[in-house]
């Protein structure tokens, strides 16, 4: 692993997005269309609102979540609402949008023929990771109801998952969909997310998620 360190989050937010930026545009050299897996929570926005403004062909790529909530994208708690808002804006408006919430459908209901969908795009050009202090990645976490199987390596490209810790029922890209991804960077912020990092790294995957998932990959990390 490569770790890059910043020194303040704000200049995080730019060195992130101009990364995230090159590899897209590198990618697009190579292939005709790219896709790209992003997280929800608060700290992906700032990133969002440099990188959307990025001069790169955004009709070629596809945009997608590492895992949502079971939610309406008019909930609060959705993370396509964040995507939309902060980073389909600008010349990125152009990109394609793989939604996963179905109204009227369960997520392990919906998640067999979404998971096809995303198969389609695998495997996935760039995916954008965060981290929890529990050291779970996307909606992978430790100990929830579906984690054994969206871990496993012959795992669908979508599972559903539900933690106990979180409110909503969610659907996640399993652990070989961002593990195969050909670009993959994780962001963190904080010494005490760092720490989790390098605990995480003597564990098992089932204990902390992120290590199934981020060999070969880019840390950028801020205090």
């Amino acid at each position: 692993m490569q770790i890059i360190e910043y020194i303040d989050r704000d200049i995080a937010a730019i060195g992130v997005a101009d990364a995230l930026a090159s590899g897209l545009k590198n990618a697009l050299l190579i292939q005709d269309k790219v896709s790209l897996a992003v997280p929800g929570g608060t700290t992906p926005g700032p990133i969002f609102d440099v990188l959307c403004a990025a001069d790169l062909d955004w009709d070629r790529v596809t945009i997608m979540l590492t895992d949502e909530r079971w939610v309406p994208e008019d909930h609060e708690r959705s993370n396509t609402a964040l995507v939309k808002s902060r980073l389909m804006q600008g010349p990125a408006a152009k990109a394609q949008f793989l939604p996963f919430y179905r109204a009227g459908e369960t997520a392990h209901e919906a998640a067999p023929v979404l998971s096809e969908t995303v198969r389609a795009q695998m495997p996935l050009s760039m995916v954008v990771l965060g981290m929890g202090n529990d050291m779970h990645t996307a909606s992978l976490f430790p100990g929830a109801k579906g984690l054994s199987q969206a871990l496993h390596p012959d795992a669908p490209a979508l599972c559903p998952i539900e933690a106990s810790s979180q409110p909503d029922v969610r659907i996640t890209l399993s652990a070989a969909a961002l593990k195969g991804a050909m670009d993959k960077h994780l962001i963190i912020f904080g010494q005490d997310k760092r720490a989790a990092l390098e605990d995480a790294m003597g564990r098992p995957p089932e204990e902390a998620p992120i290590a199934a998932v981020i060999q070969g990959g880019t840390i950028h990390w801020a205090a």
